[in-house]
């Protein structure tokens, strides 16, 4: 769940440790991208990048090969340095359905998106979950976002959170009506995310995600700790080898598109914008073992070949996506050594955030190729 090709900045973050409260309950699993914050349990939570490191360290079932972090990066170079770069920050407003302003409507939007963006995948066989909109049928991600702009078209203020902190179960629905038999899946969870967030945004900052973005003075990092502090549904973290340890995707990539519809500027400016690690999911996984940059044991194969149905910090499931994590941060150290050998490193700009929706596209338009390759299947509200 994504959207489409970003760019980054190219300070190479070395992972300062930090620390977070959390306000509200936590739920199994969560993400972010420096060392540690405090759970709402009094245990040290390791944020994205420690937690990536910890993982793959450890891992006895997911392994980093290097031979594919070097191919990967090749990728993503070529991607950045050709005569027409396929990758560049000005393309996310580009996709239809994004906004087109940097305002506080786009800022709403966007955080609507993301407290959403979650489990849209159909099991093999099954009719997808699909919306109709611009004379387009949208699935995935993409069908979130056809149907809050079908809704918006319609004079409903679904991104206004007073209006969603007080949704009912009925009318939501109605806004995520599908075009096809297949429902929106986990409505009941979306209905209470959005209840929650909403209700925050109301009663702490004016009813407006701008306001609590405007406290954070332009770091990922402080944004981040405080969207997992306030928002239980963001927090996704897992019991790991001794440790607690965490991805916060969503709230990541919350973070990223707001960068990335602002173009690094006004509301989207972040000194430290390389803070934020990729985005662990189920499709990254996917080209990563593709291109060769992971290796699933015979075990693991096994299991993902019998649509086991994962929970949120099963052990297996920690390792696919902390051994994805610190994957990407491998490729985009190998990306910066050879620009800095060419001389290239102060023309362009790499980080994480470019790998991740590199990657995501990838796959994306190597379906065909990719699709063999099992996926680890979780129905979850955090990815």
């Amino acid at each position: 769940m994504r959207r489409i090709h970003r760019i980054a900045s190219h300070v190479f973050d070395s992972g300062i440790s930090l620390l977070v409260k959390s306000t509200r309950p936590v739920r199994v699993w969560t993400r972010v991208c420096h060392k540690m914050r405090p759970s709402t349990g009094g245990d040290e939570v390791l944020l994205p990048r420690e937690s990536a490191r910890w993982v793959a360290e450890r891992s006895t079932d997911v392994k980093i090969c290097q031979d594919g972090i070097k191919k990967t990066a090749q990728l993503i170079e070529e991607g950045v340095t050709g005569a027409e770069p396929s990758i560049s920050l000005g393309r996310w407003r580009e996709h239809q359905l994004n906004p087109k302003t940097t305002d506080k409507a786009a800022i709403d939007w966007i955080f609507l998106c993301d407290t959403l963006n979650f489990s849209f995948w159909t099991p093999p066989g099954t009719e997808k979950y699909a919306v109709n909109y611009g004379g387009q049928s949208w699935t995935g991600y993409w069908s979130l976002c056809a149907a809050i702009n079908r809704a918006l078209d319609k004079g409903i203020p679904v991104t206004d959170p007073k209006y969603y902190s007080t949704l009912s179960e009925q009318t939501l629905a109605s806004v995520f009506k599908s075009d096809t038999a297949t429902a929106m899946p986990l409505l009941k969870e979306r209905l209470a995310a959005l209840h929650e967030a909403g209700q925050v945004l109301v009663e702490k900052y004016d009813g407006s995600f701008v306001n609590m973005l405007k406290k954070s003075n332009k770091s990922a990092g402080t944004l981040l700790r405080m969207v997992v502090a306030e928002f239980s549904s963001y927090r996704d973290e897992a019991d790991y080898m001794g440790k607690r340890v965490s991805c916060y995707k969503r709230a990541q990539i919350l973070i990223a598109d707001i960068w990335a519809c602002c173009e690094g500027q006004g509301l989207g400016a972040f000194d430290d914008i390389d803070s934020i690690t990729m985005f662990a999911d189920y499709r990254i996984p996917q080209v990563l073992v593709w291109l060769g940059a992971l290796q699933y044991s015979d075990k693991l194969n096994e299991t993902l070949a019998k649509d086991t149905m994962f929970e949120s910090g099963d052990r297996l499931e920690v390792e696919i996506r902390g051994c994805s994590i610190w994957a990407v941060e491998l490729i985009v150290e190998e990306v910066r050594k050879s620009l800095a050998s060419k001389k290239l490193d102060s023309a362009v700009i790499v980080n994480a955030i470019l790998v991740d929706h590199y990657l995501w596209d990838y796959r994306r338009d190597h379906a065909a190729e990719t699709d063999h390759i099992p996926i680890h299947k979780i129905r979850c509200i955090y990815y």
